[in-house]
């Protein structure tokens, strides 16, 4: 059964939109002399783009157009390339995402092993509803990915940082109780 892709979620906290934004290199923070910092291990500013991306999700949770400005000011590109960048690497998130960012493979492989009935089993016990979407309570987003490079362990899953391996609709309400 297909999901269709994964869209940014609705049911995410709307007003993460609408809020002011607040820089995360403001000059003198901790953020900015470690941006710094990196930029002084790379012959380009430029080169440190995906470190700093990874910054600004690490403190927002993801990355707005309004930091895509910031980082390209920072590192003197232009906000599209940053965009560009953002875009083309799955691990960047566009709008905001519940805690737990939870990604099932569904190539071939784990299709064969049962994946969609794991995707079901995700969307149905977080109450997301729908991939890409963020429950209710902002606990959860559930999406499909291509390939977590462990299709001898189908299905694999990714919980934000963590893998989960062997993954089957039945073992999914017990990998969702030991989240924090």
């Amino acid at each position: 059964m297909s999901h269709g892709p994964s869209a940014p979620g609705v049911a995410a906290s709307a007003h993460a939109h609408d809020a002011p934004y607040e820089p995360v290199f403001t000059p003198g923070s901790a953020r900015s002399k470690e941006l710094a910092d990196l930029i002084t291990r790379y012959p380009d500013k430029r080169a440190a783009l995906l470190p700093a991306l990874w910054m600004v999700q690490n403190d927002r949770g993801w990355i707005s157009e309004a930091a895509m400005m910031e980082v390209g000011d920072q590192l003197g590109c232009t906000a599209a390339y940053v965009k560009g960048v953002v875009t083309f690497y799955t691990m960047y998130h566009q709008h905001p995402v519940g805690k737990h960012f939870i990604q099932v493979c569904t190539t071939s492989p784990c299709l064969c092993a049962g994946a969609d009935k794991v995707v079901e089993a995700f969307l149905e016990h977080t109450g997301c509803k729908e991939l890409g979407l963020t429950s209710a309570d902002g606990r959860y987003t559930v999406i499909e990915v291509e390939c977590l490079g462990a299709c001898g362990f189908a299905t694999p899953v990714q919980i934000n940082e963590d893998y989960v391996e062997n993954v089957t609709p039945e073992k999914v309400p017990e990998i969702l109780a030991g989240l924090p």
